[in-house]
């Protein structure tokens, strides 16, 4: 296999960091082991390693490297064979009764067969097959899949293991000297019916050299250093008090107190908290000073690594504790976090953490304001949400109104849930800090202001502006469009803008999706209608979904062309969402986006449909793998580093999505997420408007659900009034991938987006496009539904970011 010079370079860029992005959950000092020898591999990850979710998130590389491959690669003699082609058997078994059972499932739902399957994932089965000491030491790994299109569920082999994996587990733990348990999963698994393994390992999925890293992790030639970006505990312990996963109308009822914020709040103790990992070293983190100046605190911290034998690194982790007047609060928030530098045995380090208290003011529904209420916030360091130290208080004597907004984003009929506050003994001796109110003015904002339209695009046609604001469509395209294949010059891409206006200087803007990467044809030819790629656009999990006679029918339709040259654009896969937010690394973050950018200049795409970081409100949403955490620091921070390496590249950009409050995948082109304006503005935009703030992303994508009974393409008071107005966000705003059929579900009642509709709430673009979506778009223009004005606006932004010089 001969990679490209790029593709070799971006593997060997990676791979010195891929332990950043584990996390070690327990340890007994088995591991790591001091050489490659015999091992027993077992579990269905072994073979069947898993690099990342189904749909957009899929990459077509090169190659994959699994665990049992990366083990042998690494010098270790496999001694399971036979235990590993019995699963493989019993897989295909399991796998051939699913595949039956889907299509009569879509019927009973009442749904459209392809994008049924769409996301539906074979759960873990049980089987029966022997296990007998082989050596010392076993490795077990236990993969989980899910992706676009469906969530997870509750249930044995999904979110819950398997009978067959505990027991398996079981007899491993009684039979062998040495057990690692070892999690190939995109987001959390219940673990609590194998607290006997003393070993256990979060792996992620780390895209082709998955099974290297496992390796490389065991030999100790890499080490884990990452920390949990959501709680991982049973399902029945998180926050139920909203709903999830309904046809049409889902509550979030829990309000603020999503993920750690409840599970400290009732100071419950989650079985792997938020923040939480362990490494082979020990490093320990302490506060050595306290500071404000202004609205901005600083904290110094200094690292020791307190081992004799290992190296590593340690994520220092700032909460602040707001007191609770007229708004209840979270016990704690993450407000700053700062990854340490390698450390070598008994080698210090310190690092500096800092945050504008401003970003941190609660809202008030009220006053229509943003909030610093009048109190003692208190500031605690540690290495987990459930390991912090109170360090110091900063005193504000007054409430302080930091941004003055207006109500805009919708009501709901219920009220949020309330948490009393935590009562707690503080130290007598914490650092006591005051908070100047005049340091803070109030930012005031200007919703009428007028939005610039260039010169180019005054006193156009309705005809050429409505085009210029559809994305460009081929009537053939189908189906394809509605899974990110709808583009014409980039063989794979997910689309692209009109040529409308090249005459003009504005050139057509190809997309591509993400976000593990870019997903583009593997291989492709050329003719004078476009770039067209070789065997389905689909993905490889929807692909094996259909049947025998549709895959048929689908690489008949592809037939390659006499006398014609094929081209390749193998793209790398970088590690999924909740793997890069378990890193706590910002600069690991953007060299990553640095080689999704690379990409694009190689491959001639202008947008990377991604990062997506919405927020984990409940572990099941099936997209939870791309997505960064249940934290919006945690997912602006990420995104905005991403956002940073990609952007590097000049004329390259990214599209940060879903906007907003996309967090779950049943019914998601129909469904209706009621949020109250707080939780809103505090959980759900806080990531996106911190990215947005720091690093301009090119793009925004709406997300396919309702907001408050209104598509979020069509909101108004979110994309307006928020996005425009209160963040002052001039880039491309985008729809997500609609279609002009029915995709919903038996019992939806909620219509699609109106192109018109859409178009007046500023975006650029309605994606994919159809000449039905651009005729209902100029005909809207034309009764005067939508003024031209408004249309011009749109076009606008496009030009301003990629006109031709």
């Amino acid at each position: 296999m001969e990679l490209k010079e790029h593709e070799r370079r971006h593997l060997e860029q990676m791979y010195p960091y891929m332990g950043e992005f584990v996390v070690l959950l327990k340890k007994n000092g088995d591991f790591p082991l001091k050489e490659a020898g015999e091992i027993a591999l077992y579990g269905n990850g072994g073979r069947f390693t898993i690099k990342g979710g189904t749909g957009s998130g899929e990459v077509n590389s090169r190659f994959f490297i699994n665990c049992e491959e990366g083990l042998k690669e690494r010098g270790f003699t496999v001694k399971t064979a036979s235990w590993l082609d019995g699963y493989d058997e019993a897989r295909k078994k399991l796998k051939e009764e699913f595949n039956k059972g889907l299509k009569k499932a879509a019927k009973k739902q009442g749904a459209n067969w392809i994008t049924f399957a769409m996301g539906k994932v074979l759960k873990e089965g049980d089987y029966e097959l022997p296990i007998e000491k082989e050596c010392d030491t076993a490795i077990y790994v236990l993969s989980r899949i899910s992706g676009e299109g469906s969530d997870r569920e509750a249930k044995r082999g999904d979110y819950l293991l398997s009978e067959t994996e505990i027991k398996d587990l079981r007899k491993l733990h009684e039979r062998y000297d040495k057990l690692m348990l070892v999690l190939n999963t995109g987001g959390p698994v219940d673990l609590s019916e194998v607290g006997f393994v003393e070993n256990i390992l979060v792996l992620s999925q780390l895209g082709v050299q998955t099974g290297d890293v496992l390796a490389d992790i065991l030999l100790g030639k890499l080490y884990p250093s990452g920390k949990l970006a959501t709680t991982w505990d049973k399902y029945e312990n998180y926050c139920h008090e909203g709903d999830f996963g309904q046809v049409n109308d889902t509550s979030y009822k829990e309000g603020i107190y999503v993920g750690y914020r409840y599970f400290d709040s009732i100071g419950k103790k989650a079985l792997y908290p938020f923040g939480y990992g362990l490494g082979y070293a020990d490093i320990t983190v302490r506060a050595e000073g306290v500071s404000i100046k202004g609205s901005v605190v600083n904290v110094d911290v200094l690292f020791t690594n307190t081992s004799k034998g290992y190296c590593g690194k340690q994520t220092a982790q700032l909460y602040l504790s707001k007191p609770s007047v007229n708004l209840d609060q979270p016990y704690q928030e993450l407000c700053a976090f700062q990854k340490s530098e390698e450390l070598k045995p008994l080698e210090s380090q310190k690092k500096s953490l800092s945050f504008d208290l401003r970003d941190l003011a609660s809202y008030d529904t009220e006053k229509a304001a943003y909030v610093l209420e009048q109190g003692d916030y208190i500031l605690r360091v540690g290495t987990s949400s459930v390991e912090t130290e109170a360090i110091g208080v900063i005193e504000v004597k007054e409430d302080v109104i930091v941004r003055k907004v207006h109500n805009c984003l919708g009501e709901v009929d219920f009220k949020d849930l309330s948490l009393p506050s935590r009562k707690e003994e503080l130290p007598k001796n914490l650092k006591h800090l005051v908070l100047d109110p005049s340091s803070i003015s109030c930012e005031v904002i200007d919703y009428e202001k007028d939005d610039p339209i260039c010169e180019e695009l005054k006193g156009e046609s309705a005809e050429k502006l409505a085009l210029l604001n559809i994305g460009a469509f081929d009537p053939k395209a189908g189906f394809l469009s509605v899974i990110g294949s709808a583009a014409m010059s980039v063989a794979g891409a997910a689309g692209e803008s009109s040529d409308v206006f090249t005459e003009k200087g504005l050139r057509k803007i190809v997309m591509a999706d993400g976000p593990a990467g870019l997903r583009l044809s593997k291989e492709f030819f050329k003719d004078e209608k476009g770039a067209h790629g070789l065997g389905s656009s689909l993905p490889e999990t929807i692909l094996a979904q259909l049947p025998h006679i549709i895959r048929f029918i689908i690489n008949r339709m592809n037939r390659i062309p006499k006398n014609v040259d094929i081209f390749e654009q193998w793209c790398t896969a970088i590690p999924i969402g909740t793997a890069i937010a378990q890193s706590f690394n910002e600069d690991l973050a953007c060299m990553l986006g640095d080689i999704v950018g690379e990409e694009m200049e190689i491959y001639g795409v202008d947008l990377w449909l991604a990062p997506a970081l919405n927020i984990h409100r409940d572990v099941l949403c099936g997209r939870n793998f791309e997505y960064f955490s249940e934290d919006p620091l945690v997912s602006g921070v990420m995104a905005a580093a991403i956002t940073k390496g990609v952007q590097s590249h000049p004329g390259k950009g990214v599209t940060i999505k879903h906007f907003a409050a996309n967090n779950q995948e049943f019914n998601r082109y129909y469904s209706n997420s009621k949020v109250s304006e707080r939780a809103l503005r505090e959980i759900y935009l806080r990531g996106f408007e911190y990215c947005i703030k720091k690093e301009k992303p090119y793009a925004v994508m709406s997300s396919y659900n309702l907001l408050n009974g209104i598509h979020t393409s069509e909101h108004q008071g979110l994309c307006i009034d928020v996005l425009r107005r209160e963040w002052n966000y001039d880039g491309i705003l985008m729809t997500d991938w609609i279609i002009g059929r029915d995709m919903s579900v038996r019992g939806s009642i909620y219509p699609m987006p109106d192109p018109v509709k859409v178009a007046a709430s500023s975006h650029s673009l309605y994606m994919p496009g159809s000449k039905k979506d651009y005729e209902k778009l100029l005909n809207g223009a034309r009764d005067k539904k939508i003024p031209l004005k408004q249309l011009e606006i749109n076009g606008s932004r496009l030009f301003r970011l990629f006109k031709e010089e």
